[in-house]
């Protein structure tokens, strides 16, 4: 009788391209406390999608955004 394994074996490419595909969100919270007493607390929250995947559930702020688009007007920004 013989024994056979299967291995799928996935390249980063491949990897990259179902992550930025389906989109990947990553939350958290970090809070300090001293004596019972909340010092900081930091909410977290990280999207990774593709630009495609992105507009499709409403997310396009970096149209706007002077620094990252060429479609605004950079000269009236000082």
């Amino acid at each position: 009788m013989t024994v056979q394994h299967a291995i799928e074996t996935t390249n980063l490419a491949e990897l990259l391209e179902r992550i930025l595909d389906k989109g990947v969100v990553i939350a958290g919270d970090i809070t300090i406390n001293l004596a019972d007493v909340e010092l900081l607390k930091i909410k977290l929250r990280l999207l990774i999608a593709s630009v495609d995947k992105a507009r499709e559930m409403g997310i396009n702020w970096w149209e706007n955004d002077p620094f990252l688009s060429s479609r605004t007007d950079k000269t009236s920004e000082t």
